[in-house]
């Protein structure tokens, strides 16, 4: 059984997309997912299956779309994908300063060079990004909200984002379930 990650894209912001997680864990576990747990109302969803991703991606989707009837972007990493993710961070999390945080964006697939040579320039002034396959660390050192950067990766879709302290308990809940 593989321990996976499914990342849901778009869900209970602004009133648009609403899932109770609850009703959101009874569906993976109708569609055969097991151990399912979720984190926070954005759609962090850690179960063990023993399909593919690629299988079980595609199957999330539309059982999402079958129960609550809209269409979302499910990006789905393994618990050995997600160490190597906290792993190979260029930013260090334990010597952030107030007001300053590390995000990651996660994408389906990984952009080409030439998409990455096509991003239009963008003032960012002292923030900093990192691409590495399929994901994309952000370090702002102030708000997010104040960025820029981030309209600059707005054509990499399908993709969602977290906050690494969601990425840290996530791979915590991988290590808990892995000690049961």
């Amino acid at each position: 059984m593989t321990i996976y990650f499914a990342l849901l894209r778009g869900i209970n912001v602004g009133g648009n997309n609403m899932i109770k997680m609850k009703e959101l864990k009874q569906m993976f576990e109708a569609i055969g997912c097991e151990r399912v747990q979720t984190y926070i109302n954005s759609g962090n969803v850690m179960f063990e299956s023993e399909d593919g991703a690629e299988a079980l991606e595609g199957r999330i989707e539309n059982e999402i779309y079958k129960v609550f009837g809209f269409k979302i972007a499910v990006i789905l990493r393994t618990e050995s994908e997600l160490t190597r993710i906290i792993d190979n961070c260029p930013f260090e999390f334990e010597s952030l300063t107030d007001g300053q945080s590390i995000h990651l964006t996660l994408l389906k697939d990984a952009p080409t060079q030439a998409e990455i040579d096509s991003l239009p320039d963008v003032n960012h002034e002292n923030d900093e990004y990192r691409i590495d396959g399929k994901e994309i660390y952000f370090l702002y050192r102030k708000s997010m909200l104040d960025s820029r950067l981030p309209k600059k990766f707005q054509k990499f879709t399908p993709a969602t984002s977290r906050n690494w302290k969601t990425i840290l308990k996530l791979d915590s809940m991988a290590k808990a379930l892995n000690a049961r």
